[in-house]
């Protein structure tokens, strides 16, 4: 799966070619990892652009490479050595789950002393007194991990990664020929964990807050009519949060969907107008939006859980994201190129 893939796929048709919109959520974007471990294996698809935010640019680039290096066998590869380097970076941390929770088969860290005395320490300092030295060993790992000179080169797959500027308050949408180690941190940038970062003299937060992820500059910036989202954020629960870090947790994940829930509503306004023929699909360009998620998985994950990277816990959703991906596929290949399979109305209006 790549945009300079030789060999016909299997049974001779032609590839069909997508984009790809990853959304961010810390340790949870290993379930992103299983999805586009899954994505790539299948040779009857051809990736053209991938729009992505905090864990998702991180997964975005590491593929975008891949493919650059060796196509998708080596980007496969590539993001399991990835999520296997911060997974051995994280077990240096003081902050790990604790035996009761370890006990209780759980992958949070609710009983976890160190966790609660980070957590709180979060909520009473910022990073800028209780971090002053800016110290973020992500940047060491991106660094190792990423070429950023040859990504920046171009030629392979069109990446956009989302930020938000802290003084105005807007979305930036840093492209490939921008990328740089500090742009993907700035994406990931949680304002209450990490120093805003500065990139080319502006200062960012996480991308989540005004795109998570962007679709704007696949339908711009893209050929491919056909845009897979894959979800880590909840966007529905059942259970009204009645504790203050689940309404804490649960205010995020309103804030993280909004801007991809305006977008869709926008994506149906003009999907409504061709319909209508009021305007010509060509002038207003028609896309076709599909997801892959597992909100019953990720519903019943704690907020703490983003902080874990325990390799059982990364592997188990990146397993889920395989199962996930490989279940859509099934479903709903034939229609890739032809229509949507989300309902718009129903999922987002």
């Amino acid at each position: 799966m790549s945009s300079n893939k030789k060999g016909a796929p299997r049974g001779g048709s032609k590839p069909k070619t997508i984009n790809l919109a990853l959304q961010g959520g810390g340790a949870h974007g290993a379930f992103t990892w299983g999805v586009l471990d899954r994505l790539l294996a299948d040779d009857r698809l051809v990736i053209d652009g991938i729009s992505a935010t905090s864990a998702g640019a991180m997964n975005a680039a590491v593929v975008a490479q891949g493919l650059l290096e060796g196509g998708p066998a080596a980007a496969r590869q590539a993001l399991e050595d990835f999520w296997r380097r911060v997974s051995l970076m994280a077990a240096a941390s003081p902050v790990q789950q604790s035996w009761f929770d370890r006990l209780f088969g759980g992958y949070g860290m609710d009983f976890s002393p160190s966790y609660q005395f980070f957590d709180f320490m979060t909520r009473l300092l910022s990073p800028y007194q209780f971090n002053p030295s800016d110290i973020n060993p992500l940047r060491e790992l991106l660094v190792d991990s990423v070429d950023f000179d040859r990504l920046r080169a171009g030629g392979g797959v069109k990446l956009f990664v989302a930020a938000t500027n802290v003084r105005t308050g807007k979305i930036k949408v840093f492209e490939s020929r921008e990328l740089s180690a500090g742009v993907l941190l700035a994406s990931a940038c949680l304002p209450l964990m990490f120093r805003a970062v500065e990139v080319d003299g502006q200062h960012y937060w996480d991308g989540g807050y005004m795109g998570n992820p962007a679709i704007f500059p696949l339908i711009y910036g893209c050929d491919a009519r056909d845009v897979v989202i894959v979800h880590i954020n909840p966007i529905e629960r059942e259970e009204l949060p009645t504790t203050a870090r689940d309404i804490l947790n649960r205010m995020d994940e309103i804030s993280f969907n909004s801007s991809l829930m305006r977008e869709m509503r926008a994506i149906q306004f003009v999907t409504d107008l061709i319909d209508r023929e009021q305007v010509k699909d060509g002038r207003l360009k028609r896309m076709l939006i599909h997801s892959i998620e597992a909100q019953d998985v990720m519903a019943g994950l704690g907020v703490s859980s983003k902080l874990n990277p325990d390799w059982d816990f990364l592997t188990h959703l990146r397993d889920v994201g395989r199962e996930r991906a490989d279940r859509w596929l099934d479903l709903n290949y034939g229609r890739l190129g032809r229509e949507s399979t989300v309902d718009l109305r129903g999922s987002f209006l």
